[in-house]
């Protein structure tokens, strides 16, 4: 039976896209360290991502733009981008197990969520470190074209680093509009065109 992790990262930062990763493992190609990305150092996340990539059966990142992010809501960005990991993989598993406690209603196959999955179960941790990786990835581009606002450090996270950035520069058209803070700053920005 062929079982794919699915897992997602970027629900909190204020900046970017949301990402998700669908991998189905080779269990003749077992991979060492697999572990909730979070509990991982930067530096092992970028260690075993091509690892990932290079020995699973199959893969797919995939994500939710900060635009589809305000028209749905996180949440929904989240199951639109895990719907799209697992659509995009090269072989189609006969079951998703989630990270989590909802499953994707657009989901092509039988799907299960498991609460802390990405500590449980090899499929999702390493669904998490990709995800995470490529989330990471997205933010330390966009630090290369706006290094003013640390995006490399805090990764779009709403930290005191970030929301000063965003007081003295301004929002970004990569900002999430629906989040609290930068709906704040526009309207603040908005306020002083006046």
């Amino acid at each position: 039976m062929l079982i794919c992790g699915v897992d997602e990262a970027g629900r909190g930062p204020l900046i970017g896209s949301v990402f998700a990763a669908a991998v189905i493992l080779d269990p003749a190609r077992p991979i060492a360290g697999l572990a909730d990305s979070k509990k991982l150092s930067e530096a092992r996340r970028e260690a075993l991502a091509p690892l990932i990539r290079e020995q699973a059966l199959a893969w797919c990142i995939a994500s939710a733009s900060a635009q589809e992010i305000d028209q749905l809501n996180i949440f929904q960005a989240t199951m639109l981008a895990m719907s799209r990991a697992v659509a995009g993989l090269q072989v189609l598993p006969d079951k998703a197990l989630i990270d989590g406690n909802k499953v994707p209603k657009q989901l092509l196959v039988p799907a299960e969520a498991i609460v802390k999955g990405d500590a449980k179960v090899q499929e999702i941790s390493a669904a998490s470190i990709l995800a995470k990786t490529a989330r990471d990835a997205e933010m330390i581009a966009l630090d290369a074209i706006h290094p003013q606002y640390g995006f490399a450090r805090h990764k779009g996270y709403p930290t005191a680093e970030h929301l000063k950035a965003l007081a003295e520069h301004g929002a970004l058209a990569e900002h999430r509009r629906s989040f609290g803070p930068v709906r704040l700053q526009l309207a603040a920005q908005q306020g002083s065109l006046f």
